[in-house]
C-alpha cells in the first residue's frame, strides 16, 4: 500500500513539475517576443533606469501630469532586443521607463527628485537581488537642459548626505528606446500578487525606508486614492457595482449612451481624462462607445474570462475602476469600439472645461 502511495505521489510531482516547466516557458515566451521602437518628444520626455522596470513605473504614475510610463531597453547596440537577449547581458542595454509628461502641471527636476527614491545611486552593478549591467542605473537625458537639471540634481543628492558611498549613477544622452514586451507593462496592475512577492523580496524597499524615512516628504500632486468606505459613501449603487464589483449597468437606460455634447469622459472616481466626445460614436449597443481614447496612458487593458469566453477588459489606471471592454467590431481608422458604462464616467461639457480643470482640452474642439 505504501509503495502504491509514494508511486502515485511521485506521478503527482512528477505532473506538477512538467506543469510548472510549461508555464515558465510560456512565460518566458510572452518576454521574448520582442521590442519596437519609440518616438518621443524630447521636451515632454524623461528616460530613466532604475533597474527591474516593473518597479519603477508605479512611482510615476501615480502623478499628476504624467500621461504615461513604458517600459522598455535603451542604451545598447542592439535593435529590437528582446527580454531574454537583455537580460543575457549581450546587448549594452539597461531596464527603463519612458514617462512621457507634461511640464506645465510637473517638472524634469521633479521626476527627478522622485527618481533618487525609487533606487540605489551607490551600486553600480545593479539593483537589489538584480545584479548586471541592464539593471544598472542611469539618466538619458534628452537635451542640453535636461543635462544641466540632472547634473545639478544629482549633485544636489550627494550633498545631503544621505549615503555613505559615492554617487555613482551616470548621466547618458538618450538614443533609440525600445518597448518591452506587453507582459512587462503594467505588470505591477496586470499580476498584483506576483508583484508585491516580488518587490518584497527584492530589498528595494527596505533600502528606500533604510534612507529616506526621515527625509522630507516630496509635495507633488498625485491622484486621489480613495478607501472602500470612501467610494461606498461617493458612488450610487449602480457606480460602486460597475466600477468596483466590475458590473454592467443596462444598456440605453444610461445618461450618456446617446449624449451627443462636445466635451470630454473623465474617469468618476480619480477625474483623470478617459474620452473624447470626438470620438464618440452610436454603435446601436445602448452604451456610450468611442473609437479611441482621448488619453490612452489612463487606461489599462486585462484579459476577462467571466463570461466563459475571453474578452479585453478596460480599467482605468489611477482610479482602478472597472470601465466596460474594448471589441474589434468598430469604424476606421482604428476597428475599435471602447464599450464603456455611463456608471464609471463623468462627462465634463466644454464650456466648463477650463473650469474644471482640463483647459488644455479645449484645443479639441477648434
Amino acid at each position: 500500500m505504501k509503495k502504491r502511495m509514494l508511486t502515485i505521489l511521485s506521478v503527482v510531482a512528477l505532473l506538477a513539475i512538467m506543469i510548472g516547466g510549461y508555464f515558465v516557458f510560456q512565460q518566458q515566451q510572452a518576454k521574448s517576443s520582442g521590442s519596437k521602437e519609440l518616438t518621443y518628444a524630447k521636451e515632454e520626455t524623461a528616460i530613466l533606469a532604475g533597474g527591474c522596470f516593473w518597479c519603477m513605473e508605479p512611482p510615476f504614475e501615480e502623478l499628476k501630469g504624467v500621461k504615461s510610463v513604458i517600459s522598455g531597453y535603451t542604451g545598447g547596440d542592439v535593435k529590437n532586443p528582446t527580454y531574454n537577449q537583455v537580460s543575457a547581458e549581450t546587448t549594452g542595454h539597461r531596464e527603463a521607463v519612458l514617462i512621457t509628461f507634461d511640464p506645465a502641471v510637473i517638472s524634469y527636476k521633479q521626476l527627478l527628485d522622485v527618481y533618487w527614491r525609487q533606487i540605489d545611486p551607490t551600486d553600480p552593478n545593479g539593483q537589489f537581488v538584480d545584479q548586471g549591467e541592464s539593471y544598472t542605473t542611469a539618466i538619458f537625458y534628452t537635451d542640453a537642459k535636461q543635462k544641466q537639471i540632472a547634473e545639478q540634481s544629482k549633485q544636489d543628492l550627494a550633498d545631503r548626505g544621505i549615503f555613505d558611498d559615492k554617487i555613482v549613477t551616470p548621466l547618458i544622452e538618450a538614443g533609440p528606446f525600445y518597448e518591452a514586451e506587453a507582459y512587462h507593462q503594467d505588470y505591477y496592475l496586470k499580476s498584483e500578487k506576483k508583484y508585491k512577492f516580488y518587490r518584497a523580496a527584492s530589498g528595494r524597499d527596505d533600502f528606500i525606508d533604510r534612507h529616506w524615512n526621515d527625509q522630507p516628504k516630496l509635495d507633488l500632486p498625485k491622484y486621489d486614492k480613495l478607501t472602500d468606505e470612501q467610494k461606498k459613501a461617493k458612488l450610487t449603487d449602480i457606480q460602486y457595482k460597475v466600477t468596483q464589483e466590475d458590473g454592467t449597468e443596462p444598456a440605453f437606460d444610461n445618461p450618456y449612451h446617446d449624449l451627443k455634447a462636445d466635451g470630454i469622459y473623465v474617469d468618476l472616481i480619480s477625474g483623470e481624462p478617459l474620452f473624447s466626445s470626438k470620438d464618440k460614436y452610436d454603435s446601436k449597443t445602448g452604451w456610450p462607445s468611442f473609437s479611441q481614447p482621448l488619453e490612452p496612458g489612463n487606461i489599462i487593458e486585462k484579459s476577462d474570462f467571466a463570461l466563459g469566453m475571453k474578452r479585453m477588459e478596460i480599467r482605468s489606471r489611477h482610479g482602478n475602476a472597472h470601465l466596460g471592454h474594448v471589441f474589434n467590431d468598430g469604424p476606421e481608422p482604428t476597428g475599435l469600439r471602447y464599450c464603456m458604462n455611463s456608471a464609471a464616467l463623468k462627462f465634463i461639457p466644454k464650456e466648463d472645461l477650463k473650469k474644471e480643470g482640463y483647459g488644455q482640452y479645449l484645443s479639441e474642439f477648434k
